[in-house]
């Protein structure tokens, strides 16, 4: 039941780590709290599994009406991007690491004078507390990690062990109405044994039972002031098609990166609701430095199947350029796969139709997923390919220089940015980084084969765009979240952050999260 015409103190759009702490923080603080969600609540047993259903797996409403599934791959013109749609948002397909940044990112003059790993540092806390963020048990004997911190050692890089939002405590017992987790690096495609203190378990579930609603299937458009006071939201009931709107003294815009900013824009330039959003919203997008290769064919044991995706981190934060590597990896049937399609040479044929296959590349996932090509090992394996066993992914986050610019063209959103030419050094390094881990496991290292054909990155660590500022000439919101000449709307998710955290995000946007909730609470 859609809740149009409806009046409360707070609406919160979006069910991600921003939203969801503001939507408990302000139930805690008993204010009538209603959050929209475009995508479905799932249970443990609900995640996709059969691939070749393309429409429970991929989120491609409105363009394709029933594709309403968990993954949002979206393809812009300078990046590619993949989200998730669901009630706890991003939590959903995340790795569960969470750790706190370099103190050195936060000396970047783009962050406003009141953030720093200090005054951050309570929230941190409360974050990790609240998700049960703890480290990996050390008796724990997995391959992939152990060869990991041989590499390291080796490469004189330092490197950790993750603290991961996992109650550990079920790898060996059930919890209640939960099987135990099997360690079966999973993480990323939907925890299928609830071991995740994922949101929807933990901060969701606390503000429901404090009163606050959550509302599924709702796709906001644009937000406009409210006759008498406040907010209006207008959004669709995807169901249905109806469209809505409901009213909040305050409204808490939480829809991710994308989401935010495309609701922002469309409420500045074409609604023209919001006509006096600062002029530099979209501006300051980042992709959070991220940049994906693989290697195949390592000397080393990886079994790549075996534990946590994400089992460590290594450190290359000599300067301003720094990042971390990781070796995210999936489960057996998806790293046989991988394994399969090798690492072939980039065909210089194919590059004549690089803009006409970027612009296709959700429709051929889509085919590939359904023909089998992207579910199934290859039957004749590609070039390079080795044993699955000795195959992982590589990952790099790094300290990109935050230049995209986030606009609607056509109505739709779009992203604009050079980010090859403006991240070159960086790019560099973080290749030159995967190559030496690569020879280290005695494999080989090729690099995403989205960079090899197209010269285009892939994120899944969108920041910026509504940007934390002391003054609407510098960006979108204030210190406290509020967006600058309009009282009672706020921002609180990974669209504020001002600059690359060249390192996993989600600690330090559960953070200012956090920060912003106890702003809004305080100001009453």
């Amino acid at each position: 039941m859609t809740p149009t015409g409806s009046f409360y103190d707070a609406v919160v759009i979006g069910s991600g780590f921003g939203g969801s702490i503001n939507a408990l923080r302000l139930a805690e603080a008993g204010l009538s709290v209603l959050v929209l969600e475009r995508g479905r609540r799932y249970q443990p047993a609900d995640f996709p599994r059969d691939v070749r259903n393309t429409d429970a797996l991929l989120w491609r409403y409105p363009h394709k009406g029933r594709s309403r599934g968990l993954f949002d791959f979206r393809v812009f013109s300078s990046i590619s991007s993949v989200v998730s749609a669901g009630v706890g948002g991003g939590s959903l397909i995340y790795a569960s690491i969470h750790y706190r940044p370099r103190a050195q990112i936060f000396e970047d003059r783009r962050w406003p004078r009141p953030f720093n790993l200090e005054t951050l540092e309570p929230y941190y806390d409360k974050v990790g507390h609240f998700l049960g963020v703890e480290e990996m048990p050390p008796d724990l004997t997995l391959a992939k990690r152990d060869s990991f911190h041989r590499a390291a050692e080796a490469m004189g890089k330092p490197a950790m062990d993750t603290p991961q939002a996992v109650s550990w405590e079920r790898v060996f017992g059930a919890g209640v109405g939960r099987t135990p987790c099997q360690l079966c690096a999973e993480c990323e495609f939907g925890c299928t044994y609830g071991s995740k203190n994922t949101l929807d378990f933990t901060y969701l579930a606390q503000a429901e039972e404090k009163g606050a609603r959550l509302t599924t299937g709702c796709l906001v458009s644009h937000i406009a002031p409210a006759k008498g006071g406040g907010w209006d939201v207008h959004y669709r009931a995807i169901d249905s098609g109806q469209g809505g709107v409901v009213t909040g003294q305050k409204v808490i815009v939480a829809a991710g990166t994308l989401g935010s900013n495309e609701i922002l824009l469309r409420s500045r330039d074409l609604t023209r609701s919001l006509p006096k959003l600062s002029h530099r919203l979209g501006m300051g997008y980042s992709g959070n430095g991220d940049f994906l290769g693989n290697i195949q064919n390592a000397t080393v044991p990886l079994d790549p199947w075996f534990g946590p995706d994400v089992t460590s981190v290594m450190w290359h934060d000599d300067d301003a350029l720094g990042f971390v590597l990781a070796t995210p990896t999936f489960n057996k049937p998806v790293m046989e796969v991988l394994a399969s399609h090798g690492q072939p040479p980039s065909r210089p044929a194919l590059k004549r139709f690089a803009p006409i296959l970027w612009r296709k590349l959700p429709s051929l996932m889509t085919l590939g997923f359904r023909s089998g090509l992207l579910t199934r090992p290859l039957r004749k394996p590609a070039k390079g390919s080795g044993p699955p066993e000795r195959m992982t992914t590589v990952f790099a986050i790094g300290r990109d220089n935050a230049g995209g610019r986030l606009v609607l063209r056509g109505g739709k959103l779009d992203i604009l940015w050079d980010y090859h030419g403006e991240n070159r050094a960086l790019i560099t390094r973080q290749r030159t980084g995967m190559q030496e881990l690569a020879q280290h496991y005695g494999g080989t290292y090729a690099d995403f084969p989205l960079w090899q054909l197209f010269g285009r990155t892939m994120t899944v660590h969108n920041l910026g765009g509504c940007a934390l500022s002391e003054t609407a000439g510098e960006g979108v919101v204030g210190v406290d979240g509020q967006v600058h000449g309009h009282p009672g709307l706020y921002v609180a998710d990974g669209s504020v952050i001002p600059t690359a955290i060249g390192s996993h995000p989600v600690m330090t946007i559960s953070a200012v999260a956090e920060w912003i909730a106890a702003g809004i609470v305080k100001s009453g």
